[in-house]
């Protein structure tokens, strides 16, 4: 299994931070997706720009603490999962990936993805809170 962990402050409170976060109704901060459809309270599917699709259900989901989820799709199956924390300018949150490819070769290039991504997901994170 491959981790990737990317951590980040924010300046603002963690609620703030959460519910950015959290709402799959509102994804349109997410440069990477052309839409969320949401199954259940547990289960949602990201489809990418690309239509490519990755299914999500939550496993943990602690109020302005913890979020945590399943993921799989036809290149990888794994888990993620978010600490959201105060801090002294705001917030500090910290995303970790855990991922199973399930095609070996994918493994040589599996790290970097993960990363690549985590650093979009911050990117158009902090956008998304610079609006407000």
């Amino acid at each position: 299994m491959k981790i990737s962990r990317v951590t980040a402050q924010f300046p603002c409170d963690c609620k703030t931070v959460w519910d950015i976060v959290t709402d799959n109704e509102n994804f349109e901060w997410r440069s990477d997706l052309s839409k969320i459809e949401i199954i259940d309270e547990n289960r949602f599917d990201e489809y990418t720009r690309d239509k490519f699709i990755t299914h999500f259900r939550i496993t943990a989901k602690e109020p302005y603490r913890e979020y945590r989820f399943d993921m799989e799709n036809q290149n990888m199956r794994g888990h993620w999962s978010g600490i959201f924390e105060s801090c002294d300018d705001g917030t500090q949150i910290t995303f970790t990936e855990q991922v199973q490819v399930k095609n070996p070769i994918m493994n040589l290039f599996v790290k970097g993805y993960l990363k690549k991504q985590q650093v979009g997901y911050i990117a158009d994170l902090r956008k998304a809170i610079a609006k407000l």
